[in-house]
């Protein structure tokens, strides 16, 4: 069966090779860029009749976010997946940045995906089948470093809108997969400056040791993120890899994925087991 996918995010990184994906597999994609333009990357085949562009800012407001969405469905009548990927990586700590800094974050990587979200979901229940793939990020399970906070918080809130979301509308068929990749190679680590436009003198040292660890941390990276994406397809098309496997909900991407997740379990559980007996000890007395 032939899919169609709105894949938000394409001119770079996951979204730029998951495009390509589809497409070898046969599959049509409506493909979402801030400024699209003829051509917003040299590897996407555009001459390709099952590859539609349209310009899609997730920082427009919602009547607007509607309105590109609803052009797109009409491109061919139906979305059958939607992949949430568009977003970026806001770098800074959380007292330089500030409030103003984490809603700039939210309304990229939360809200404007909760409003491409709400625009194609009409469609999907009258139609009583649908995915859903809403890209998270390790980050939101071990953010626990500086500068982790904003770019974490917002991915964290992916994840729960995610995970209730799916309970939301599994009976009409529409099914939820939560990405949580860990580093893969694309410009993410180089693209975005850090904020610091309000720079505190207690900082100064830190701030300085954390641009220099993401620095080389961008240049270790070694996710292959076409490896990546080929999975994210075998998953929602039920082929290669996922074949006959459980629809698995969460789909961590990546050993630093799997391990920081096992890793923050494995810390929850511990300090519950030193403080349970007072932590659970709080019902009322009879």
């Amino acid at each position: 069966m032939t899919l169609v996918w709105l894949i938000t995010g394409v001119s770079s990184g996951l979204g730029l090779h998951l495009t390509q994906i589809v497409l070898a597999r046969g599959d049509k994609v409506i493909a979402t860029a801030r400024s699209p333009g003829p051509k917003p990357h040299d590897d996407l085949p555009t001459c390709s009749p099952n590859l539609k562009l349209i310009q899609l800012d997730l920082d427009w407001d919602t009547e607007q976010i509607h309105a590109a969405v609803k052009n797109a469905v009409q491109i061919w009548g139906r979305v059958d997946v939607l992949v949430n990927n568009a977003g970026y990586s806001h770098k800074g700590l959380a007292e330089e940045v500030g409030s103003a800094g984490f809603k700039q974050q939210f309304q990229t990587n939360f809200f404007g995906l909760m409003d491409v979200t709400n625009a194609v979901l009409p469609t999907m229940r009258q139609r009583r089948s649908g995915t859903i793939v809403n890209i998270g990020s390790r980050t939101s399970w071990r953010p626990d470093f500086p500068g982790g906070s904003i770019y974490g918080s917002s991915k964290a809130a992916v994840r729960v809108y995610s995970e209730s979301l799916a309970t939301e509308i599994a009976p009409f068929g529409i099914r939820m997969l939560i990405v949580e990749p860990a580093s893969f190679k694309s410009d993410t680590y180089t693209k975005t400056p850090w904020d610091d436009r309000n720079p505190i003198a207690d900082y100064a040292n830190l701030a300085t040791q954390i641009q220099e660890v993401l620095r080389l941390r961008g240049s270790a990276v070694k996710g292959d993120p076409h490896k990546g994406m080929s999975v994210v397809a075998d998953v929602v098309r039920g082929e290669g890899v996922a074949k006959g496997k459980e629809w698995p909900l969460y789909l961590l991407l990546g050993d630093l994925a799997i391990s920081g997740f096992k890793e923050k379990a494995e810390i929850i559980l511990e300090r519950t087991k030193d403080w349970e007996p007072i932590m659970a000890d709080l019902n009322c007395d009879e």
